[in-house]
């Protein structure tokens, strides 16, 4: 297109004129008269350096604004075409071109064209399932809050960064074409060499919505986002030298950023997903040649991938485009490095404190005007030449630090991971504490554990790793063993808790996302805001992840976590013990148990004890209860106006709350193991909330072993250990016969046990119908176990027993007087020897079978008589003697409802 001018116009105008003449019959061949002699040759010479004289002696003047005439001429012509007719302008005050003379790189690795698409059609397919990925007519379908028909148009601010590529004009003229008006234009140059010819560039635009801001110090990649801070447009669009958008791009990223779907993200045309995790557990380079795992460019001609449906990308190149107030979230954290990655950062920014995600939109194949980079070739020679070892080394540490520290890539979206446990230190004396129960999952088989450490000025990764003894190669590896959360990023040197608070609860909520723990262990008396921030982490997560919090003193004691499954974990904090101790006048008794309790581990959890007192409770008793103080949880004092003796003091000194509250009866004369709690939790974890632990006939929990087969005139002396040698001589062991010496009692079943006293109570044995066969329970008098033997008979439960060498338990009864001991009408003699066992006083895991509490499957089973039967027979025994609260039919049992206990009906077993 040539510039047309106006012959009757003098001066300016007309010197205007015959310089566009003179310019534009440079590109015209010449007429084939036309004589090319010295002399001919000589006069054209003289002429342009005439031409040239009086150019230069009016461009200098005041009197004739030949630069404003310039300026006001071209501005008439606003079509793409202005960039060829003025492309050979003189370098001091026109445009130059980028010159693309090569072709679009294809590859011709058959090998890797095929990998690179096959992980994209994963992504793909992926993306297609879980978000939705449209076309681009499916994405201008879409409502959006931008009706660009009905006028409510969005103010957007460009900006372009400038250093040295020559590609401004074909960006401004590219801009000042597009279907959808932008607001303004900022140009900025940082440090460039050829500031003064982009200056001019600019200025010939004469237009006052297009600004050029430039400063001599470089500011390099994060400039342009700093600038981004001051516009007051609603949104945002950033190019690199490279991207020339075609016209109606701005129409298409402004509608779909004004989507419902779109309105919390980070738009562009080209994108990169990080790379995947190889069989090793090692993360590649994402320059790894010829590796599947090393990620995706996209678009990528090389390997013939183009993008015909909007892709969710790790990141953005080359170009942005979101809301300006999503702009702020760049600076939340400092970045890695200032030299370069504030494309990853952003990305990573946004998911992390704005849940904003990071899209390439789909383009029209046949339509270059929908395009964000119409001259691919531009951006694309950069991606595959500016591949510097250390430029690529310091990205591949960039993006691993945000991946370990919570960054949810493509590869962590497609393959969430499930790990057992999540270990949290804040201090190098958090990560001392620690050290015993991480060893313990790594060198459990089948566990896998990672630590996470605060870094900065808190706990660096490299002062931890020595305290594990492991190797400080760790924390530069592509694996997950330490993460370093380098929360000084945000934090810096403030004295406010905010920054910490905020930083850690950003970077777990993304770990934990993730990862998926089970659970995510602490020390007890970490810094409150760190709890607070985990505590948020974990309560917000949608996978059940628990927070743990165990006391420094407890923790080489709490080793058999490692061995519990990770579908039992995330139950942790749902158990509840409730104490219930049953006392009336023997105080010196109720202080040894006090003591005892007081002195147990309990591993930070909270436990409300109850005291149940009779009408005739003493002076003594009184004071002790008064005054004893409970650190572990609440402490409930109660006290009966009538006597209702032993079988109404214990029967009703507890009912569960929930599912999840379980009862511990003591009577004053019992003293417990340091070690009990621990016992009961373990069990209570393995075999009732475990969901893959399938015994729903276990009713309750021993803490004592006894010494005799109680249920039989004989009462012979009876050794489990003995008894089971050949399976494990120290393997706990199930038992139709409930303890009423320390034991925990399960809420469902005690609920039961309550529905069936209330259904056949009666003081008078001989008026009760259930007569298990040679059993002396029969003539049991006013006794509430007797009542929850018959159930459990009848209806096939089974308490769990400990057994470990010389009978040592959890709890002892010191066979002190009372209601049955030395009672008058209580005919039978009771030996302290055959009662009394020892207390266990070291780490009982190591006694057990494999170190660890057995499988459900693999717990041995007896009968009221201390005879090996499966569960199977001890329903069918129960079955056969059918004297429970409902008729059934051979071969079956009562069921009942679990919320109420009452019974429901017959079912076979």
């Amino acid at each position: 297109m040539r510039l047309s001018r106006n012959h009757t116009k003098k001066t300016g105008d007309y010197l205007e004129g015959m310089i566009s003449d003179y310019y534009f019959m440079q590109g015209k061949p010449k007429s084939k008269g036309l004589r090319s002699d010295s002399s001919r040759f000589l006069t054209c010479l003289q002429f342009m350096f005439a031409i040239y004289a009086t150019l230069l002696l009016l461009y200098m003047s005041t009197a004739i604004d030949i630069r404003g005439r310039i300026s006001q001429h071209l501005s008439q012509f606003s079509t793409v075409s202005h960039v060829q007719d003025v492309a050979s302008m003189a370098e001091g005050g026109g445009c130059e071109y980028e010159k693309i003379d090569f072709e679009q790189k294809k590859s011709n690795d058959s090998v890797m064209i095929k990998l690179k698409m096959d992980l994209y059609q994963e992504v793909l397919d992926f993306q297609s399932k879980t978000i939705g990925t449209e076309t681009l007519p499916e994405l201008m379908a879409m409502k959006s809050k931008w009706d660009l028909k009905g006028g409510n148009l969005p103010k957007i601010t460009v900006i372009l960064n400038h250093f040295k590529r020559k590609t401004l004009c074909a960006q401004l003229d590219s801009l000042l074409n597009q279907t959808l008006p932008f607001h303004h234009v900022w140009v900025v140059f940082f440090g460039s060499a050829i500031e003064t010819s982009l200056k001019r560039i600019v200025e010939s635009y004469n237009n006052s919505r297009i600004s050029f801001i430039s400063s001599n110090y470089d500011f390099k990649y994060y400039g342009r986002f700093q600038m981004a801070l001051q516009t007051e447009a609603d949104l945002v669009y950033i190019l690199d030298d490279d991207m020339i958008p075609g016209k109606k791009m701005l129409q298409i990223l402004a509608h779909v950023a004004g989507t419902e779907k779109y309105k919390n993200a980070v738009l562009g045309s080209i994108g990169r997903i990080l790379p995947f995790k190889q069989k090793d557990h090692s993360f590649p380079s994402y320059r790894k040649f010829r590796s599947k795992e090393a990620g995706l460019y996209l678009p990528d001609p090389a390997y013939e991938i183009t993008l015909d449906r909007v892709v969710r990308v790790d990141f953005l190149s080359s170009s942005w485009f979101l809301s300006s107030e999503l702009v702020k979230t760049l600076f939340i954290e400092t970045p890695f490095t200032f030299a370069t990655g504030e494309d990853l950062h952003l990305s990573y920014q946004l998911q992390k404190y704005r849940d904003a995600g990071s899209f390439v939109l789909p383009v029209d194949p046949n339509d270059k005007e929908t395009w964000g980079d119409s001259e691919h070739r531009l951006a694309y020679v950069s991606e595959t030449t500016v591949i510097f070892k250390d430029i690529v080394n310091v990205r591949d540490d960039q993006w691993w630090k945000a991946l370990s520290t919570g960054y949810i890539t493509q590869w962590a979206s497609m393959n969430p991971q499930n790990i057992d446990a999540l270990f949290y230190a804040h201090s190098l004396e958090e990560v001392q504490a620690l050290a015993p129960l991480i060893q313990k999952f790594k060198t459990t088989t089948g566990k896998k554990a990672y630590l996470i450490v605060s870094g900065g000025n808190f706990c660096r990764c490299e002062d931890a790793a020595p305290m594990l003894k492991w190797p400080e190669s760790v924390c530069t590896e592509r694996r997950f063993k330490i993460i370093d959360l380098g929360i000084h990023a945000l934090s810096g040197e403030s004295n406010s808790e905010v920054p910490i608070l905020q930083s850690i609860y950003a970077s777990m909520k993304g770990i934990i996302k993730i990862h998926n723990p089970s659970v995510v262990i602490t020390v007890s008396d970490i810094d409150q805001n760190v709890r607070k921030a985990l505590s948020f982490a974990t309560e917000t997560s949608t996978n059940g992840t628990t927070l743990v919090l165990l006391p420094k003193k407890s923790i080489s004691n709490a080793l058999w976590i490692a061995d519990l499954r990770s579908t039992a974990l995330p139950y942790w904090n749902r158990m509840k013990l409730s104490i219930s101790i049953i006392t009336q006048n023997r105080a010196p008794s109720l202080l040894r148990l006090l003591t005892s309790l007081n002195t147990a581990f309990y591993l930070g959890d909270t436990v409300p004890i109850t005291f149940n007192m009779d009408s005739k409770v003493d002076e003594p008793t009184l004071q002790l209860v008064k005054s004893f103080e409970w650190n572990h949880g609440p402490k409930i004092i109660r006290r009966r106006i009538i006597q209702g003796g032993l079988i109404r003091a214990v029967s009703e000194s507890w009912y569960p709350s929930s599912d999840d509250d379980f009862g511990l009866l003591l009577e004053d004369d019992i003293e417990v193991s340091p070690f009990y709690y621990l016992w009961i939790k373990y069990a209570v974890l393995s075999y009732y909330y475990d969901p893959k632990a399938s015994l729903p006939e276990l009713s309750s929990i021993s803490l004592y072993t006894p010494r005799l087969v109680e249920v039989v005139k004989e009462r012979p002396r009876w050794n489990p250990t003995e008894f089971f040698k050949k399976i494990h001589p120290n393997t706990p062991y199930l038992q139709q016969l409930p303890c009423s010496w320390g034991a925990v009692f399960f809420p469902k079943h005690w609920r039961e046990f309550y529905a069936y006293m209330n259904m056949r109570f009666t003081e008078n044995a001989k008026e009760n119908p259930v007569q298990i066969p040679k059993s002396r329970t029969n003539g049991w008098q006013a006794s509430w176990k007797k009542f929850l033997i018959d159930m459990m008979y009848l209806r096939g439960y089974v308490s769990l027993y400990p057994n470990f060498p010389n009978q040592t338990s959890f709890s002892t009864n010191h066979m002190e007087p009372g209601a049955h001991i030395s009672a008058k009408d209580n005919v039978v003699q009771h030996a302290k020897t055959d009662f009394e066992v020892p207390l266990m006083q070291e780490d009982f895991t190591k006694l057990l079978p494999n170190g660890k509490l057995p499988p459900a499957s693999k717990l041995p089973s007896l009968n009221l008589f201390n005879r090996a039967v499966s569960l199977k027979g001890l329903k069918a025994a129960g079955s056969k003697l059918g004297k429970d609260v409902l008729e059934c039919q051979e071969n079956e049992i009562v069921l009942v409802n679990n919320e109420t206990g009452l019974p429901s009906h017959c079912a076979p077993f």
